[in-house]
């Protein structure tokens, strides 16, 4: 409650210039404090955000402990609230369950997927947590479904050993390692 009072002045001023706010909820499938999260206070935050005037609301596996499963009920129990246009995605692969997420979220009509190149991002306050779906290995798997997503692969296959190099951290991605850096 503390936060939503907090965030009303902040959204209520973008709107006032124009700039569009996009909501996140974290630790949407699990929390590193509180152990498992219920769909419907999920449902009933991610309803609050959009009520105070965010475009669209990010649901966020933020430490990776969700699968298929339980994506369906997390996002019916969402869909149930606001329209599916309105609900975005966001897994962290901390257990290899991020890409079966996204599959899940996509038959249920989710079109809007977070992901970050080489899968980098984590989570600090989780211990375990890995980083983010790796936008290479999202955009493999899209591609192959014949979904349009405007990413290049190849170019993202590239910043993603680029980057990697200059963080001197080898990039999670299965695609980034089955296409190769090309140096």
């Amino acid at each position: 409650d503390e936060n939503f009072d907090r965030f009303a002045p902040v959204i209520e001023r973008a709107k006032e210039l124009d700039i569009p706010v996009r909501g996140y909820v974290s630790c949407v499938m699990g929390c590193p404090y509180q152990g498992e999260v219920s769909v419907g206070d999920v449902a009933d935050v991610a309803e609050r955000l959009l009520n105070l005037g965010c475009y669209e609301v990010s649901l966020g596996d933020t430490i990776g402990v969700g699968n298929p499963w339980r994506t369906k009920l997390l996002i019916e129990a969402v869909m149930d609230r606001f329209p599916i246009d309105k609900i975005a995605v966001h897994f962290h692969d901390t257990y290899g369950q991020a890409l079966a997420n996204i599959l899940r979220a996509i038959d249920l009509g989710v079109t809007t997927i977070d992901s970050a190149v080489g899968g980098l991002g984590g989570c600090p306050y989780a211990e375990g947590a890995t980083g983010n779906v790796a936008t290479e290995d999202v955009v493999y798997m899209l591609d192959g479904m014949s979904l349009s997503t405007g990413v290049d692969l190849k170019q993202t296959v590239e910043t993603a050993w680029w980057i990697s190099d200059i963080l001197n951290k080898q990039p999670t991605s299965r695609v980034a390692h089955a296409m190769g850096s090309g140096h």
